[in-house]
């Protein structure tokens, strides 16, 4: 429940995967800033030595991996590591015991210290050290603990990117179906059998169900529920294997956490792939760590491969996946790339280009700062010296291709020194969103179930709607944050001001219900084309009177249209709108904007205290590509209604978290040239300024110099 003393619902916002490990996590607060060392042939002891320290020196402290040549001892290298202040593990003192009041009280410890006291308390330091080097002593290298995403999770089912189910999959599919349905004639509605020209069955068993379900639905195009269930079914079973890895690993050490999430961007479509990585991050409650793997050239292929703005989106929609959980990026870019990433096989259009990018001190920055003002709490890179041959030789490395630390190291070690230094306040920040970026699986199923006719590029496009909507809310420096269907029914929407449905082709009854109750309350909820096609039964939504779309909306949709310039042109003004156009009619909202002709293109019905609007055009997927300025400031500017954005940062980009102590701003400048960025926090009073990797005092924020291509981090003290 939302008070005076917690407006952003912070206390349901963590629990939402509560779990042992999450308050472990939460009492150590760890801030892992690791690395993969590689050997190569021919060095010494001493020499993986001297990297160990030059590691620690810098900022860094512990191994991501550790990747070593056949003979060498690699318990010897771990305890070398130890001896050096490097934990030879990714997850650093998360590995530690739970510093529970019974295991406080056997060290003769008090059970109120604090987690900065107990990391310098050498009683506490000296039982983690035998801790550590107990499972060193005892574990497999090969033993790492993560948990693998890479299965179908269904032994005979089809590689994720091909549609059906082999006759392996059938019994399972059908014990799902009853799960799901209970009935078979609950089955036959869903999948629309009552309706004509529909590949129909006249079942009465599910022992008939079990004889022809898997040559229907693998062949079967026309009903997209079937399609959908297809999906689901998959990603449930991958869910399933997960949970049972996770259940047979975590017993082994109790103290390790796991992670999983995957070397795979997180832009892409990922219900096509039969993955639901929402429901990965909730098995990860309990496990340790959700996370991404962050290499532009692999990951950004779906973006255009764009740099700045990405990175965060993809960190931001690591964490709010995973709300209240740990997640952070334990796989990410240390150097830059050109021959060895790109295989973009989801994206024809970029094929044939280089997926090459600049990581120096400066960008080395950017990627640091957006992943923590995402909300990543620790850091992973690969690597600390890249491979000494064929594939990634000399690529990916924080130092350069003599193994020599340079300005990137030491520009990265200083962020992770400074950001370890911080961690408890750093634990203890949020976001603090003004708006809800809606995103949810059975939407995108959708999409992925239109695309299986031949029309590949659809499963594509709530992707880039969000990557839309986001962009225009960055450049126009408004907080917000991915909001799911699981979030707003566990009863998070008050979180938000705005709730923005980018290209949301099919909407839940249950979800529009929660809209409803929402901006009765005083929220605004934003829809855009080709927003409210069909119900999550697979049918043409209802907009007429009466329905939960036209009470929320105050319009029905009569039909969808398409604007394209060698065919009808539509113009919103002097402007001409390409993509989805809805034709609506008004019942009790009022038309803000219309096309030219007199059409509709921007309603807004008042809804209790609150507010519901339809853009009638390709708002969110128009701002999928960078510099269309315009039709960013329409989508902000109608997005916020009379709202505003607690700071703006005028001529860069700004993001914030906010802490009970402090508030950390993150600016950044993606000019190539150096800039003189002014934030202003419109009111907002702090004590003082400080910049944390400089260990300054900032006079003003008003004047902020930011590199070529760079980031600044400001802690404002309240």
């Amino acid at each position: 429940m939302m008070t005076p003393d917690d407006p952003f619902l912070g206390e349901l916002y963590v629990s939402l995967n509560e779990s042992p490990m999450q308050r472990k996590l939460r009492r150590l607060r760890p801030w892992p800033v690791g690395v993969v060392f590689i050997e190569r042939p021919g060095m010494t002891m001493d020499d993986i030595r001297a990297h160990f320290r030059s590691m620690r020196e810098l900022g860094f402290n512990c191994l991501k991996q550790c990747q070593l040549c056949d003979r060498t001892d690699w318990r010897k290298v771990y305890h070398m590591a130890l001896d050096e202040g490097i934990i030879p593990w990714w997850y650093g003192e998360a590995g530690w015991e739970d510093p529970t009041e019974e295991k406080l009280q056997a060290l003769g410890l008090p059970a109120d210290i604090s987690p900065e006291e107990l990391r310098t308390n050498p009683v506490w330091l000296q039982r983690q050290d035998a801790v550590l080097r107990a499972r060193i002593d005892r574990r497999d290298p090969a033993n790492q603990p993560m948990v693998s995403h890479e299965t179908d999770g269904v032994p005979g089912t089809l590689k994720r990117d091909e549609y059906g189910l082999s006759p392996e999959a059938g019994d399972l599919f059908v014990d799902w179906l009853k799960a799901r349905y209970e009935t078979v004639e609950a089955l036959k509605e869903a999948w629309n059998f009552d309706y004509p020209m529909v590949n129909a069955r006249r079942w009465r068993t599910w022992t008939q169900v079990r004889k022809e379900v898997v040559a229907l639905v693998s062949v079967e195009r026309q009903d997209y529920r079937r399609i959908v269930d297809v999906l689901r079914f998959r990603a449930d079973m991958h869910l399933r294997m997960i949970r049972r890895a996770r259940d047979v690993q975590a017993p082994q050490d109790p103290n390790v956490p796991l992670r999983t999430g995957g070397e795979m961007s997180l832009f892409l479509p990922f219900a096509a792939r039969s993955t639901d990585m929402e429901g990965i991050a909730s098995v990860m409650g309990e496990g340790g760590s959700f996370y991404p793997s962050i290499h532009p050239g692999w990951h950004f292929e779906e973006a255009d491969f764009e740099f700045a703005r990405p990175i965060y989106m993809q960190a931001s929609l690591a964490t709010d996946w995973f709300k209240g959980g740990w997640a952070a990026t334990w796989e990410s870019t240390g150097g830059p790339q050109q021959l060895s990433g790109g295989k973009a096989p989801f994206v024809p259009e970029v094929r044939d280009r280089v997926a090459g990018f600049t990581v120096n001190e400066n960008t080395i920055q950017q990627l640091m700062l957006s992943w923590m003002a995402g909300g990543f709490k620790g850091f992973g890179l690969w690597c600390w010296n890249a491979r000494g041959f064929g594939w990634e030789g000399g690529e990916y490395a924080l130092t350069n291709r003599h193994q020599q630390p340079c300005a990137r190291t030491i520009a990265a070690g200083k962020v992770g020194r400074a950001a370890s230094s911080l961690r408890d306040e750093l634990w203890a920040a949020r976001k603090e969103p003004l708006v809800g970026v809606f995103q949810d699986w059975e939407s995108d199923a959708f999409w992925a179930a239109v695309s299986q006719a031949g029309r590949d590029m659809y499963k594509q496009w709530p992707v880039r709607a969000r990557i839309g909507v986001s962009r225009a809310l960055i450049n126009a420096n408004v907080p917000w944050e991915h909001v799911t269907a699981r979030n707003l029914h566990a009863g998070l929407a008050a979180r938000y001001k705005v709730i923005y449905l980018p290209a949301q082709l099919a909407i839940d009854e249950a979800v529009l219900q929660a809209l409803l109750v929402f901006a009765e309350a005083g929220g605004r909820v934003v829809l855009d084309a080709p927003g409210g096609w069909y119900g999550y039964d697979g049918r043409l939504l209802p907009t007429v009177e009466g329905s939960a779309f036209e009470r929320l909306f105050g319009v029905r949709i009569d039909d969808y249209q398409y604007s394209r310039s060698n065919h009808t042109r539509w113009h919103l003004g002097l402007r001409e709108i390409a993509g989805f156009a809805l034709d609506v009619h008004p019942t009790t909202a009022r038309v803000k904007a219309r096309f030219e002709g007199g059409a509709p293109a921007v309603t807004e019905n008042r809804v209790g205290r609150g507010s519901a609007v339809v853009l009638a055009f390709e708002a969110s997927l128009g701002c999928w590509k960078p510099d269309d300025s315009w039709l960013e400031s329409l989508l902000v500017r109608h997005a916020l209604g009379r709202l505003r954005s607690p700071y703006a940062c005028r001529g860069g980009l700004a993001y914030r978290l906010a802490s009970p102590t402090a508030d950390h701003y993150f600016l950044l400048n993606d000019e190539p040239v150096t800039r003189r960025l002014a934030l202003d926090v419109r009111g907002q009073r702090y004590r003082r300024w400080e910049d944390p990797i400089e260990g300054k005092t900032v006079r003003s924020p008003a004047s902020i110099a930011v590199a070529p291509h760079g980031a600044r981090w400001l802690r404002a003290v309240k």
